[in-house]
């Protein structure tokens, strides 16, 4: 296979992660005969400062013409005045609605051999094994804001449309899985909520009533994700939610360093990306961990062009480093070797089989 993918670094630990991904791409090219090739393009602060744009037209026309996209990481406290007119952060959200890809995955798995870098006790975190799908270009984040002196807006506005084509890919995953999806919404007071819970009931019981349904109140998903995660199957929830209740997800795991994402559209041309941020503390100090960049690499892998034995290799690499005893900074117990960045990614390409 023949494959042009943009890779956007970006900022922070963005380029150190995405070089790591990079790397573990071309290796999975050469062991399994495919032709990967790069196109780097900037997004975020780094572009800001070179072009006066958070997202370029360069960069749109590469990620336009590639088969997938993947990120880094945008932002840092050079850029991160919340009332500049121009913000990294803009520049993500920009790419989303470029490239139409509305549901974002973002898997939670926890590794035995990294239960105690969790904060929870370990009998909680027993099968946890979860896919939560977050609605992405819709609600608040997009809606119309307004500001002046003595107050400020933000609307929040959702379709029909838009429920319904988020809930059929929850659904559609949970068929393949362990048949169960929760919808989380606030429909006790918001009327976005209200539309979201009747269109969910309604998709589920006319095209889905093989699979169980769970209706949550966010704050109680928040509560129960941290009481009874293994319960969860597949989670679909909107925007801002998503946002929140993936990152407090990650705190199973113990760092966002091991999370991946995918965000898909109508296309296969996917955006991949870590779930955590720039980390600018850490950036170019070879001490980030790369597991989050590497296995959205893999996700890129299955969900863009198709290559699923390729995805699962990588996917196996990373378990097999981690239980051989790999570990970056964010997942070392105490007295325990810590690897660099480029040790972590080094280890994972050896375990490809």
């Amino acid at each position: 296979m023949e494959a042009l993918i943009t890779l956007l670094p970006g900022d922070g630990i963005g380029p150190d992660v995405a070089k790591s991904a990079r790397q573990v791409l071309d290796a999975v090219g050469r062991k399994f005969g495919h032709q990967f090739q790069f196109d780097e393009q900037l997004i975020g602060g780094i572009a800001i400062d070179d072009a006066g744009d958070p997202l370029p037209a360069a960069t749109v026309a590469s990620c336009e013409a590639a088969d997938a996209v993947f990120l880094g990481a945008v932002g840092g406290p050079k850029w991160s005045d919340p009332n500049a007119a121009v913000r990294p952060e803009q520049g993500l959200l920009k790419l989303r609605s470029t490239l139409k890809v509305f549901a974002n995955l973002r898997p939670v798995r926890i590794y035995p051999e990294l239960v105690g870098a969790s904060p929870l006790r370990p009998e909680i975190l027993d099968n946890v094994d979860m896919i939560v799908v977050r609605e992405l270009t819709g609600g608040i984040y997009f809606g119309e804001k307004t500001r002046d002196s003595e107050s400020a807006s933000d609307l929040c506005v959702y379709t029909v449309m838009e429920v319904e084509r988020i809930v059929r890919i929850a659904a559609k995953l949970a068929r393949d899985r362990r048949g169960k999806l929760c919808s989380v919404d606030k429909a006790n007071v918001l009327e976005t909520s209200r539309l979201w819970r009747d269109v969910a009931n309604r998709i589920m019981t006319d095209e889905f009533p093989d699979i169980e349904l769970e209706t949550l109140l966010v704050d109680a998903a928040a509560m129960h994700l941290i009481s009874r995660p293994s319960d969860f199957d597949v989670i679909v929830t909107e925007n801002m939610f998503g946002d929140i209740l993936t990152d407090e997800a990650s705190m199973l795991t113990g760092s966002l360093g091991m999370l991946p994402s995918a965000s898909l559209g109508d296309s296969t041309a996917g955006l991949y990306e870590p779930i955590h941020g720039s980390a600018p503390d850490i950036a170019g100090l070879d001490i980030a961990n790369p597991c989050a960049a590497i296995a959205s690499a893999a996700l890129l892998l299955r969900y863009s062009l198709g290559l699923n034995q390729e995805a699962t290799a990588v996917e196996t690499a990373i378990a097999a480093a981690i239980s051989a005893g790999a570990r970056t900074a964010d997942i070392a117990a105490e007295g325990e070797p810590r690897l660099s960045t480029d040790e972590m990614t080094a280890e994972i390409i050896r375990g490809l089989t």
